[in-house]
């Protein structure tokens, strides 16, 4: 359960469970820590051990999401989510009795929340708790703690309150909001006796169970963790005082402040840090964590940190191994002392102490301060021997107030004078004074060690030891004592002795630096930081000296030492010149041995003691504790001994990498990366073929930003040519995102991190996630800020207020709440002024709509609260763009006009709403599923030109150019070349798939070409199809024609068919393959007297038609008009066996010498691509019976094309308002004469 971690800090892991650790507080005084989560239960444990103190208390059937235990130890207030509905009205909020273990009542659903409470806090008085809702509560309240009264409430929020904080002086509480889109933005601070709101301050937050607000103790600043920053913000204006970024992931959920405010401790995701308040800067090491952090807390005193983990842990650190004890300073017993004096104290300048200490004197804060001051500068008198002034300072200390330092001062003082009896007489005055009585008689017993008395002063520690809960300083202060005697017995040669005392003083290794241990430093200047190696070194000597070899070289490894502070060669000053090398020796070797063994602390103690020796060239050392350090995440101690290697020997290329490894953990990227260029250049360099041959194990900076900028350069070929910097507002091209990139902390991880191994899977990951961006769907309105405008403005947040400028302001803050660095808006981002740019942008939008993070829909027509309908009825949705921006995003979010989610859906992806997706496909007339996993190979090109057909442009070529990306189309945006641009799309259609769908239309024939339509909304038309004939009707009409039909009358035609080649354009002109029935007689049943004039046709093979048509058709001169069946795809038989073009054994198509063409077949095939719609199948079928297969679909009635052939023998289409639906063809007719086929080329 207990364990040593990083820093040398005591850890203690407690299993609380399975389940996640949702709160966590100290209670008792700092003695006990209380966790409570989703297994429901508020559970005590010891701080001391790790053990639980006391029998669980909670209730069935709930999680407990948040708790708080009262100022005066009084109350424990739960915030709960039922897991099963089983009445109707669940408990929501649970208040104990903490002393008892008692229920004292409880606030059920209906009586103001109704859901579950997020967060909950108490007041500073111990009379009030505040109580904040979930994502589907949304309220805050405050009630009476006694009697659940509610005092003040609802307050109403935008979502979940992940946070309730009463201000120091509880007149005032903050709230935090968030929700799942991370759309709010809220830190708000209400009056709490009346609920009225004073302030809302912009900050957003991560929706988790947290803790991310911490007041300060004035009450007007206030700290919020805020994704991946911690922000200070002033209460009483609401402005940001100032931010910081902090490891971890981005998702920093938790914030505590120190009672004593000097120092933050901050949890994000799977990290805990630590800051200065005052400066900002990190302080001690980061701590990894192997599950989420959910919630942290601070004891009393500050010296402990207790986490509660995703996996069931709660993980008690001492803070005073890991942090600068500065941090700590003013906790020390009995003393009232500045951080100025006490870091100076420390360090040894008594000279400055004592100034600092006599200007207390001089000008104090208050009475009690002149005291302490006196009292102070008596004990820094004493340790400069001063002792008359100091006995001076004393007294008059004690007259002004009587203390504890005090008199220890005054003791102490006389013990320097030789007055034994005096000093024994004042201390005994320092007893019932309030206090640790313990302590004072520890310091009374070194006071007697001090004086001469060793033996009574050992046994007094002893007897201390055998009554105490907490022996550790006391096993220090006793190990001390051993220490010093042994050493003096070690001078008086009797060894034997000082072996058995310095062994007894191992007991206290490993030990923990403490207050009163500090505070024991200051009186005496007891070193307590070289213990371990101090006790090993002269231990070592004494067996030495006794003839104790082979026991002096097996002496096990300590485990504990404390740092850099230890390397000083004081007590080896006079040993033999031979035994320093022996002993250099074992304990080099015995570190080797620990660090083999995985055991890094012992090997930290080894070298450490070895370099205690000041061997001549300490390198290989400093290297081996530098890696042995890094082991335990003991980065600064590491990057020291990395310095001093580079001191020592420069031209080592061990320091850099030592230096290179502690810099990139402390996050220092830059330093690090310095560093092993550094070590690179010293490897290429060196004239050591050994070294030499390293530079393969390693990778250079160089090579791995040379990898990141040419992914980068992948990444950027799916990207927009500018996207929007949220962060600053600029608009970026590529090398610019790439400048932006290589500036930012992500960027300098991935170099650094790549020094051993290429990992080019995690660059391409962090690349990707770094660069993704959020497109915006919307409708313009008016003068949008165009590129020019945003460009002059130099951000979009300078840009001027206005409706279209705060669209996309608000729009770019959507993008950066949600967490995205980079927007695009067809707005701004394209400058419309350079004609490749806006063609490059026009044809890549479908692409770039489809590699975004996301698209936000902007429903500018569509007011809060939206009902289903709204979305189908907007302008959005009849937008020629908008098509392809719905269905090329993987990931959408639909917005009303204040941008609040439509429907009140609050998923991060809207594709994933049933509701929606369902309103959208009733609209379209597109499957749910397909809107959803589009594809444009998912759609025929029939329901795309539906699609398109449904939708406006107010600039005629974007009814082509918007749908360049759903059709997978290259033609080249050509604003100016009107109706053509129409055509060009359609004809590109033709020309990929051989598709002839585009021509079965009804209307108005295009300029382009008489067979494409002159308006892409013909195709809201449902086509004519014949219906489909089963296979049993299909085997009795073949059998039928067999007795009609031979072999030669069907089987040259259906050949023919099988070889027609694709359809194709070239030169605007339409080369159609199509099955001809030429018309014979043309006649006019009448004029109509409105737009369209009734014929009646005879045409060969099929009879008589009546069609209609709006113009007026020449009917002497029939034979210039001919029907055409165009559908070949829908004649061919799957059995044909045949593909585009040629012949069932790979034969060119040849024309059949006896068919007259209208026009030459050599010609017309020589350049058809082959199709990718027909391919040949593996199942082939008697030629006979698939010919005739192919007229009993002939006999079929179809959508004929009526083409006119002009004065060089090409055709147009004869334009119809309504199909002209044919029967088929007859039955008694001579196939092989009144049925061929042929490509005809059409104006």
């Amino acid at each position: 359960m207990q364990s040593t971690g990083k820093g040398g800090s005591k850890i203690i892991e407690i299993n609380a469970g399975q389940h996640p650790i949702c709160s966590v507080s100290f209670v008792e005084d700092g003695k006990q820590v209380l966790s409570s989560g989703t297994e429901g239960m508020l559970r005590r444990w010891r701080v001391d051990d790790g053990c639980e103190a006391r029998k669980p208390m909670g209730d069935e059937g709930v999680e407990i999401y948040a708790a708080a235990v009262s100022p005066d130890g009084r109350w424990l207030v739960c915030g709960l989510r039922p897991i099963k509905w089983t009445g109707d009205f669940p408990v929501l909020v649970a208040v104990w009795d903490a002393q008892k273990h008692e229920k004292l009542l409880d606030i059920r659903s209906g009586h103001g929340h109704t859901n579950t409470v997020f967060s909950v806090d108490i007041s500073p008085d111990s009379t009030k708790f505040a109580t904040g809702g979930s994502p589907s509560d949304k309220h805050a309240f405050i009630w009476n703690m006694t009697t659940g009264e509610q005092l003040v409430g609802p307050l109403q929020h935008d979502g979940a309150v992940v946070a309730v904080r009463f201000s120091p002086n509880g007149d005032r509480i903050a709230t935090a909001t968030a929700d799942e889109l991370s759309t709010s933005k809220s830190i708000r601070i209400y009056n709490s006796k009346n609920g009225q709101q004073l302030l809302d301050i912009p900050c957003h937050f991560y929706l988790h169970e947290s803790l991310p607000l911490a007041w300060l103790a004035d009450g007007r600043q206030l700290f919020a963790a805020s994704y991946s920053e911690v922000k200070h913000f002033d209460t009483s204006s609401g402005s940001l005082l100032s931010k910081w970024s902090v490891p971890g992931g981005g998702t920093t959920v938790s914030v505590v402040l120190s009672r004593n405010q000097k120092f933050s401790a901050v949890a994000s995701y799977d990290t805990l840090s630590f800051w200065d308040t005052s400066a900002n800067r990190q302080i001690g090491p980061v701590i990894n964590y192997t599950s989420v952090i959910n919630r942290i807390a601070l004891s009393p005193n500050d010296d402990c940190i207790a986490t509660g983990e995703n996996n069931g842990k709660v993980t008690l650190r001492s803070l005073r191994d890991i942090l600068p004890v500065s941090y700590f300073a003013v906790n020390l017993p009995f003393t009232y002392i500045s951080d100025a004096a006490f870091k100076l104290w420390r360090q040894g300048d008594l000279t400055r102490v004592e100034e600092l200490l006599t200007e207390d004197i001089i000008h104090p804060d208050n009475p009690s301060d002149h005291a302490h001051a006196l009292a102070h500068r008596a004990l820094v008198r004493a340790r400069s021997k001063q002792w008359e002034v100091a006995i001076d300072d004393a007294k008059k200390s004690t007259k002004a107030q009587r203390s504890v330092i005090g008199y220890i001062a005054h003791a102490i003082a006389h013990i320097g004078l030789g007055d034994h009896e005096s000093a024994m007489r004042v201390f005994d005055l320092a007893f019932g004074l309030p206090g640790e009585n313990q302590l004072v008689l520890l310091i009374k017993a070194i006071i007697l060690f001090e004086s001469g008395k060793h033996d009574d002063a050992i046994l007094r520690v002893g007897d201390l030891i055998d009554i105490l809960e907490d022996q550790s300083p006391y096993i220090t202060v006793r190990a001390q004592m051993f220490l010093k005697l042994g050493t003096v017995l070690m001078r008086r040669g009797d060894n034997e002795r000082a072996t058995e005392l310095l062994n007894r003083a191992q007991e206290a290794i490993p030990f923990r630096q403490s207050p009163p241990l500090v505070l024991i430093s200051l009186l005496f200047g007891w070193d307590f930081d070289r213990l371990a190696p101090a006790i090993q070194l002269q231990l070592y000597k004494a067996m030495h000296t006794a003839g104790h070899i082979s026991m002096a070289k097996s002496r096990s490894t300590i485990v504990e030492t404390l740092g850099e502070d230890a390397l000083t060669s004081d007590v080896t000053a006079e040993w033999d010149p031979d035994l320093v090398q022996k002993c250099l020796a074992t304990f080099e070797s015995n570190g080797d041995v620990a660090a083999k063994s995985n055991d890094p602390q012992g090997a930290i103690v080894q070298y450490s003691t070895a370099l205690c020796l000041n061997p001549s060239n300490p390198v290989g050392l400093l290297v081996k504790r530098s890696k042995a350090r890094a082991m335990l995440g003991l980065w600064e101690d590491a990057l020291k001994d990395a310095d001093e290697v580079i001191k020592t020997d420069s031209l080592s290329p061990w320091g850099y990498e030592r230096r290179y490894a502690a810099l990139h953990a402390l996050q220092r990227y830059d330093d690090a990366i310095n560093a092993s260029s550094r070590m690179h250049s010293l490897i290429e360099g060196s004239l050591d073929q050994e070294i030499h041959r390293l530079r393969r194990k390693y990778v250079s900076p160089t090579q791995s930003e040379m990898t990141i900028k040419n992914v980068a350069q992948e990444v950027f070929r799916t990207c927009p040519l500018v996207l929007i910097d949220v962060k600053s507002g600029r608009l970026c091209d590529g090398p610019e995102r790439m400048h932006t990139f290589k500036s930012e902390l992500e960027f300098k991880n991935l170099v650094s991190s790549m020094m051993e191994e290429l990992d080019e899977k995690r660059i391409q990951r962090v690349v990707e996630e770094y660069f993704q961006y959020v497109t915006l769907s919307h409708v313009w309105d008016g003068r949008e800020p165009s590129f020019q405008d945003v460009n002059l403005a130099t951000s979009v947040w300078n840009l001027d207020s206005s409706p279209l400028n705060e669209k996309l302001r608000k729009f770019c803050e959507m993008v950066r709440t949600d967490g995205y660095r980079w927007a695009w808006s067809d707005t701004c981002c394209i400058d419309k002024t350079i004609g490749t740019v806006l063609n490059q942008s026009l044809t890549m939008m479908y692409k770039w709509y489809a590699a975004s993070a996301a698209t936000f829909v902007l429903l500018a027509d569509v007011e809060s609260p939206s009902a289903l309908g709204n979305l189908t009825d907007s302008k959005w949705m009849m937008r020629a763009w908008t098509a392809q921006e719905l269905l090329a995003a993987k990931v959408i979010r639909f917005y009303t006009r204040d941008w609040k989610p439509y429907l009140g859906d609050t998923r991060s992806n809207h594709k994933e709403s049933p509701e929606i997706m369902q309103e959208l496909a009733d609209a379209i007339g597109i499957a749910r599923e397909t809107i959803i996993t589009f594809n444009p190979d998912n759609l025929s090109v029939r329901e795309k030109l539906r699609v398109v057909s449904t939708r406006k442009a107010t600039v005629e070529e974007d009814m082509a150019y918007s749908f360049i990306g759903i059709f997978q189309s290259d033609i080249i945006p050509r604003y100016g070349e009107g109706y053509a641009a129409q055509g060009h799309l359609l004809e590109e259609i033709v020309a990929r798939s051989g598709e002839v769908t585009v021509l079965n239309w009804t209307g108005k024939s295009s300029p382009y070409n008489s067979c494409l339509p002159a308006s892409l909304a013909v195709y809201s038309q449902t086509p004519c199809a014949s219906p489909p004939i089963q296979d049993s009707e299909m085997e009795i009409r073949v059998a039928m024609l067999k007795d009609s039909l031979s072999q030669t009358d069907v089987i040259p035609t259906h050949t023919q068919v099988a070889r027609l080649p694709p359809a194709r354009f070239a030169n605007r002109r339409l080369h159609l393959p199509c099955v001809i029935f030429a018309v014979k007689k043309l006649g006019v049943q009448r004029f109509g007297s409105g737009l369209e004039n009734h014929y009646r046709a005879k045409v060969s093979a099929i009879g008589d038609i009546e069609f209609r048509t709006s113009g007026r058709l020449s009917v002497t001169e029939p034979r210039k008009f001919i029907f055409v069946h165009p559908w070949i795809h829908d004649l061919r038989d799957p059995f044909d066996g045949f593909v585009w073009g040629s012949t069932a054994d790979g034969d060119e198509y040849d024309a059949d010498p006896e068919i007259e063409y209208l026009s030459d077949p050599e010609t017309e095939f020589a350049s058809a691509p082959s199709s990718p719609l027909h391919t040949a199948f593996a199942v082939t079928m008697d030629d006979y019976i698939c010919a005739l297969r192919l007229v009993v679909r002939l006999q079929q009635p179809f959508h004929a094309l009526l083409l006119q052939q002009q004065p060089n023998g090409e055709f147009r289409r004869v334009a119809a308002e309504h199909e002209i639906v044919v029967p088929g063809i007859e039955d008694s007719i001579n196939f092989a004469r009144d049925v061929c086929t042929d490509v005809v080329e059409i104006l």
